[in-house]
């Protein structure tokens, strides 16, 4: 045994020990009183009410910017592209592969310090693509921002993680929740605003004083906790923790799945060698990915025994499903008001509002019921009964829908997406020690990443097939519409087919929020699944006090 292993045997023994007698059901006096000793003492060590306040405004504010970046470009697409011939998407990318790396670097390294390079990361590449004179220097940008966006949203929860007792952190990992909304919702709005009214590089500039804002406060006033035992590691042995291969396998990937998602059907047909190859490519290299992480055990990127916890797979199964029901509710909806309702882009994201409203009001309620009655899964139940019924109500949108009607079903959407959005998050820090915590947040912030990117591409497919299949025989360019911007379509058709053409793209565009219905239907896996713990009844391990559900 070596000295680092001599020195680390003691702590790690002690945990192991620790962890046993906490999954017990024992309830003795003497442990009830260390129990609060313990979370009296570390309440001591968070900040002071002014430094929580600016923490959590600056956490806030980032997360709205990383969840703005990935939607404001969408109306600044057509100008980007008409200037460069390319929109630099692609260096988002590898984003969604970097959030479970992150999710290691926090465990051995300073989470001040790894958080701020990431910061620094999105805004160098932020940066970038404001300067940009050519495209590679935009792609560039894009990945360097894309680097960076990985590391924020896992860092910012794992802040708060550390800064706020858990009976506490519903609220503010519900606030978060609300500025994700927020920004999915304004993205494409403030894109429109910029693109026609100053030029597309604000869509850039912007991040840049308030993600110096963000890294200010965690600067000035996060304290990072003592560890010991990585005290006691070297810079190398840390290095050595990190699942390089792991990694190695599992850039590309992801990067091949998603690739192949946005090339398909668009820029080559589905049967083309290209998008063949790249699923080739995913399947192999994921099968890989899997023997790695289950060879590398508690070095993996994803350790077996994290994600098999009930609780954790409950909550990326949830996060997943969820976030693909949402990401398409986001992306479709204004499309359909833009060729049914015959509103612009900016108008169109106008409409989005009684989604962006009824989220917010639920994603933060929610936590502060969380915080105040310590159950987390019961919102996630009704999350996944209501969500599908709220997008089966936008499924019976027709060309003569009323405000009434379209207001309505958007809102009861928003409503329910809402109370069970952070739910998953509040559940790994509510079941793990504290030291799994940024593994396991960055697996939920990873799926609801990939939940959004998977399933919008197949709605793409169930549109376009929906829309060939029910466009009217007439002499017009059929294909034409398939590529058309939204706003060319009338343009683009006889005055006489205009009718028929528009109840063809009313049902296609209906026919995607089933995509949207089945995933937020399978949600309820999750939330059955999900244990009954609650946040008021919590170890100074950091684990739930209640005996722990096992494996999944």
């Amino acid at each position: 045994m070596t000295s680092l292993e001599t020195k680390l045997a003691p702590a790690e023994a002690e945990d192991d020990i620790r962890s046993q007698t906490l999954q017990g059901n024992t309830g003795e006096a003497d442990g009830e009183k260390h129990e609060s000793h313990k979370e009296g003492d570390a309440e001591a060590q968070h900040p002071s009410t002014t430094g929580l306040v600016l923490i959590a405004a600056g956490l806030c504010l980032s997360v709205f910017l990383v969840s703005l970046d990935q939607t404001i470009v969408s109306n600044a697409i057509p100008k980007i592209t008409d200037e460069f011939g390319s929109t630099g998407d692609i260096g988002w990318y590898g984003s969604a592969a970097f959030q479970l790396f992150y999710g290691k670097a926090y465990s051995f390294f300073s989470i001040k310090i790894i958080f701020m390079l990431a910061i620094g990361l999105f805004e160098l590449g932020s940066l970038v693509c404001a300067l940009a004179p050519t495209s590679p220097a935009l792609i560039v940008g894009r990945a360097i921002a894309g680097l960076g966006a990985a590391g924020i949203m896992p860092g910012a929860i794992i802040i708060i993680s550390h800064s706020v007792p858990l009976r506490r952190r519903p609220i503010f990992l519900g606030s978060m929740g609300g500025m994700f909304g927020i920004a999915s919702v304004c993205g494409p709005l403030l894109g429109g605003v910029f693109t026609d009214r100053l030029t597309w590089r604000w869509c850039f500039y912007i991040n840049l004083p308030f993600g110096g804002f963000a890294a200010l406060t965690i600067l000035l006033f996060f304290k990072p906790p003592d560890r010991p035992v990585l005290a006691q590691m070297s810079i190398l042995d840390r290095v050595k923790k990190i699942d390089w291969l792991g990694l190695l396998v599992f850039i590309p990937s992801i990067v091949s799945l998603l690739l192949a998602l946005q090339w398909g059907g668009v820029t080559y047909p589905w049967k083309n060698g290209r998008i063949i190859g790249l699923f080739v490519v995913f399947g192999v290299t994921a099968i890989a990915f899997g023997i790695v992480q289950f060879w590398r055990k508690d070095d993996a990127i994803i350790p077996p025994r994290i994600i098999t916890q009930r609780s954790v797979a409950a909550g990326v199964w949830y996060a997943l499903f969820n976030a693909a029901g949402f990401m398409i509710v986001v992306y479709y909806t204004p499309i359909w008001h833009q060729v049914i309702g015959h509103v612009s882009a900016v108008d169109s994201g106008v409409r989005l509002l009684p989604v962006l409203i009824g989220l917010v009001i639920t994603v933060m309620l929610s936590g502060a019921l969380v915080s105040v009655f310590g159950y987390y899964t019961p919102f996630m139940i009704l999350a996944s009964i209501l969500a599908p019924i709220g997008e089966g109500l936008m499924y019976t949108w027709t060309v003569d829908t009323t405000f009434g009607q379209w207001f309505g079903y958007e809102a009861l959407t928003g409503l329910a997406v809402g109370m069970g959005m952070q739910q998953p998050l509040v559940a790994v820090q509510t079941v793990l020690p504290i030291d799994d915590v940024p593994v396991a947040t960055s697996a939920v912030a990873f799926a609801q990443t990939l939940g959004g990117a998977i399933f919008i591409a197949i709605a793409q497919v169930v549109f376009q097939n929906v829309l060939i299949a029910n466009l009217p025989a007439g002499n017009y360019d059929r294909s034409g519409l398939l590529t058309a911007g939204v706003t060319d379509i009338i343009t683009k058709v006889p005055p006489q087919l205009l009718p028929s053409i528009l109840v063809a793209f009313n049902e296609a565009l209906t026919h995607v929020y089933i995509v949207s219905i089945c995933m937020s239907a399978l949600t309820i896996v999750g939330s059955l699944a999900m244990e009954w713990r609650s946040v008021k009844k919590k170890t100074s391990s950091g684990a739930s006090k209640e005996p722990a559900g096992g494996q999944a």
